[in-house]
């Protein structure tokens, strides 16, 4: 059992969150359920992954007005939906304000098994890209300042040459600051310093 839950189930119906949550722990995804909306978010903001299931009618505070509370505090995990075919009109609110999936009833237990799959390996996904940007952005703030503008200009496709007309120093210079650039970022090739810069944000 994981030490933090992976699936946050979270339906007011005590029955239907015991079925789906036997549902998730017979195909390997640990969960915990809560009774309301209010009760996951007493714990959410330390929760760093793992997905949010959620019925869309719910008394206190409905399955989209929690979705938009965890966009205002900053929980940024991946939500998949669950819709009564009256509730279609709300969940496709909810899927334009961030969650990534709705099930709308009935529905097999495959069913939702397979878009928590999904929406776990999106937010790992989401979270090695988090990774190597941070990664990425350290890297760039060990340039100096001329390294900084001689990547600008790399990254702009611009050669040798003119970013040295344009920096006012010689094509040999500004060819041992690229290779300060390369060294620095661990980059193996241009292809690859590019995708560093602009993982890491870095404006051309």
């Amino acid at each position: 059992m994981s030490p933090e839950p992976l699936v946050h189930l979270i339906d007011d119906d005590e029955a239907i969150r015991e079925s789906l949550s036997f549902a998730l722990e017979m195909n390997d995804l640990p969960a915990h359920t809560y009774a309301s909306a209010l009760e996951f978010l007493e714990i959410a903001h330390a929760l760093t992954s793992g997905c949010v299931v959620t019925d869309v009618r719910m008394p206190e505070m409905s399955g989209l007005e929690l979705v938009r509370r965890m966009k205002t505090t900053s929980v940024n995990l991946p939500v998949v939906v669950i819709t009564g075919h009256g509730d279609v009109p709300l969940a496709v609110e909810a899927m334009r304000a961030g969650v990534v999936d709705f099930i709308e009833k009935p529905f097999d237990d495959g069913v939702l098994v397979k878009a928590v799959r999904l929406a776990l390996e999106g937010q790992a996904k989401a979270d090695v890209h988090a990774a190597q940007r941070q990664r990425f952005e350290q890297m760039l703030a060990t340039l100096s300042v001329r390294e900084r503008e001689v990547l600008q200009g790399v990254i702009a496709g611009k050669m040798n040459k003119v970013i040295a007309y344009e920096l006012g120093i010689s094509p040999r210079t500004v060819e041992v600051y690229r290779a300060n650039v390369m060294n620095k970022t661990q980059a193996h090739g241009l292809s690859e310093l590019v995708r560093i810069a602009l993982l890491a944000g870095f404006e051309v």
